[in-house]
């Protein structure tokens, strides 16, 4: 490989929540371990984004910055190339997080009171961004068929037909239980929202993490009326690890409906933008680093296999969920029989493994485990092997 995979830098008690946790679970635990939790990656960024900053900073100051027609174009190109999605620049608001997005579409697009429709179990703030905006949650679980997560089709259009459901909050990929979502199934989707007057927010921060044998489908190049009713949130943070750039691009081609978002973000803040070495982050990304992401797909490709052979083979019990998208493996351990704080518990002090517990995407995620897969594969096969030892005296 060209670039380097094998190296992990510690980030304790530098903000890393996800690694301070290790500390306070074990205090004074000094081993060579990963948290596997927080979706962002152990990897070391791209060298072409660490010198590229160096170079940006050695030649310009960090003052205040508006997105660049450079900027825009390199996200242009990048919805092309990867995605067959043709964006026109003035289509793209930049956001500091899609979090913050999705939480503006809330406020945007329904009244207090208005229901919002999730699909569960899902990934946790969204949740909290209908909670803390007096919204109300109009949920529709996924139906787990031996491990592979499908729409309940029955449930969703009853759930959009509801006169007070106003919008959808889709995660595509899903997160967490790693669903690339099919042309088809998108489209059954939209045109049920559609035909109720759903609008729809689909959170794609993952669209670029896609495993061999499948592809994403932007929900708003389906076709332009699909378009014209969305909302889609994307960001370089998860595919090239920058999330502390607290950069997305939120991309909204119906002008009224951008407009409106717009409005939103500005009863928040009167100047929203992201700052200066975000936009020129993701520039970089996305015109000199798809060559390291490929890299980096083929490292979680591995991982994924790794973990899938092992658990087949020592905890055939425990149901692994088909990784389609996302480097986030869903786990169901819940044929062991342990409960699922318990479970949580032995996993931190016996094995030393900090994943995303289940129950936190919602009632559905009850004995499952989340684990970020993004890392050195060395990490994952100690981890394995934690697994073993902690989880054999309960057999």
């Amino acid at each position: 490989m060209k670039y380097n995979f094998s190296s992990v830098t510690p980030r304790y008690f530098v903000g890393s929540k996800k690694w301070n946790e290790i500390h306070e679970f074990l205090p004074g635990f000094a081993g060579d371990i990963v948290p596997f939790s927080v979706a962002d990656m152990e990897f070391e960024n791209a060298p072409e984004i660490r010198e590229g900053l160096k170079a940006y900073i050695d030649k310009y100051i960090l003052g205040y910055a508006d997105p660049t027609k450079e900027f825009k174009d390199a996200v242009c190109s990048w919805m092309e190339r990867r995605h067959n999605w043709h964006v026109k620049p003035e289509w793209i608001l930049s956001s500091t997080g899609v979090i913050k997005a999705f939480y503006t579409a809330i406020r945007a697009f329904t009244k207090p009171g208005e229901g919002v429709m999730l699909m569960t179990p899902i990934y946790y703030p969204m949740y909290t961004a209908i909670e803390k905006n007096n919204r109300k949650l109009v949920k529709t679980s996924l139906v787990n068929l031996d491990g592979r997560y499908e729409v309940d089709w029955m449930d969703f259009e009853e759930k959009a037909k509801e006169p007070n459901t106003k919008l959808l909050i889709l995660c595509s990929p899903h997160n967490p239980c790693g669903r690339v979502w099919t042309r088809e199934e998108l489209q059954r989707i939209g045109r049920i929202c559609i035909d109720n007057g759903v609008i729809i927010c689909s959170d794609e921060i993952h669209f670029d993490i896609v495993m061999p044998g499948y592809q994403h489908t932007v929900f708003a190049s389906i076709s332009e009326e699909f378009a014209q009713h969305s909302i889609i949130c994307t960001a370089p943070s998860k595919t090239f690890n920058l999330a502390g750039m607290q950069t997305s691009n939120i991309i909204i081609p119906n002008k009224e409906l951008r407009e409106e978002f717009r409005n939103v973000e500005l009863t928040e803040c009167i100047n929203p933008k992201c700052n200066i070495l975000g936009y020129e982050a993701n520039r970089i990304a996305y015109e000199e680093c798809e060559n390291w992401l490929e890299e980096c797909l083929t490292v979680i490709n591995k991982n994924r296999l790794m973990v899938e052979a092992f658990m087949e083979k020592e905890f055939p019990a425990v149901k692994i969920t088909p990784l389609e998208g996302t480097y986030l493996l869903w786990m169901d351990f819940n044929a062991l029989g342990i409960d699922y704080r318990d479970l949580a518990k032995l996993l931190r002090e016996e094995a030393q493994l900090f994943f995303d517990d289940g129950y936190i995407f919602g009632d559905e995620g009850k004995g499952f485990e989340r684990w970020n897969l993004a890392c050195p594969t060395r990490y994952i096969e100690e981890g394995l092997e934690r697994m073993k030892i902690a989880l054999s005296v309960k057999k």
